[in-house]
């Protein structure tokens, strides 16, 4: 199952963002707003649940500068990535999309497809006024 969120051009460059999108602590400024728990596990590990979900644990596993970040799930019984694409636009300007990789069965990718892409489309459409 592959999802993307809307891109979001940002007034930042390229650097700006993928140094706040490694700083896994921002991510809870990027959560909506029915997250019920936020914690920082370790440095470039963090766990989340959103209300009536199951914790999540999402860690760093790929760091490409400035372009790419990848953060995958640390156990649990799901396995997918979170892919956040930053495309720098001008100096001070840039783009970023970021996109859910998982492989699901078929009746769980129709459970979670709705959820999910109004997730990373939240986790998106706050990086501008979170940075």
């Amino acid at each position: 199952m592959n999802l993307e969120s809307p891109k979001v051009s940002v007034d930042k460059s390229a650097q700006d963002v993928f140094d706040f999108l490694t700083n896994v602590e921002n991510f809870e400024k990027l959560m909506p707003e029915n997250i019920s728990k936020f914690e920082v596990l370790d440095e470039g590990k963090f766990l989340f649940a959103l209300k009536g979900m199951p914790e999540i644990v999402l860690k760093q596993k790929e760091a490409t500068p400035p372009n790419k970040i990848v953060l995958g799930a640390a156990g649990g019984k799901l396995d997918f990535s979170l892919i956040g694409n930053i495309t720098e636009t001008s100096a001070d300007k840039s783009d970023i999309q970021l996109s859910f990789v998982g492989d699901f069965n078929p009746m769980m990718a129709m459970m979670i497809k709705g959820p999910i892409s109004k997730f990373i489309e939240t986790l998106a459409t706050n990086i501008p006024n979170s940075i």
